[in-house]
């Protein structure tokens, strides 16, 4: 019982030191490189953080780790809609995704590609 109540405490108190920690080494790698480099100002603890949290914003949280895929319930609904496929569908559906994603790999397949686009545009 005295866990659960403790970790109401120690997870804020570790996250809002986790972002003062980024907030100031983003200050630091700012104010040590871009005055010298850009000639641009330097930056405070305040403008690092709304930095950061801009950064985070645009360009995301994370693939959800190493193997990708995203969050857990995420793969599990995937592999929930990719069960239901019969032999013939998978396949399709192979196919679909090395042509959109792969074609690098097969020459074949990117001409055909090509001659799509080509066709498509006249």
């Amino acid at each position: 019982m005295y866990r659960s109540k403790m970790r109401f405490i120690v997870i804020p108190i570790l996250g809002v030191a986790f972002v003062f920690l980024v907030s100031y080494l983003v200050m630091f790698l700012w104010n040590y490189t871009l005055p010298e480099l850009f000639d641009v100002r330097t930056i405070n603890l305040w403008q690092s953080m709304a930095l950061f949290v801009l950064c985070k914003i645009l360009f995301g949280f994370g693939k959800g780790g190493p193997r990708g895929g995203g969050p857990p319930w995420m793969r599990k609904s995937g592999y929930r809609k990719s069960s239901g496929l019969n032999e013939e569908e998978r396949e399709k559906m192979k196919t679909y995704m090395r042509s959109k994603w792969c074609d690098w790999d097969d020459p074949t397949l990117a001409a055909d590609k090509n001659d799509n686009i080509e066709n498509h545009e006249k």
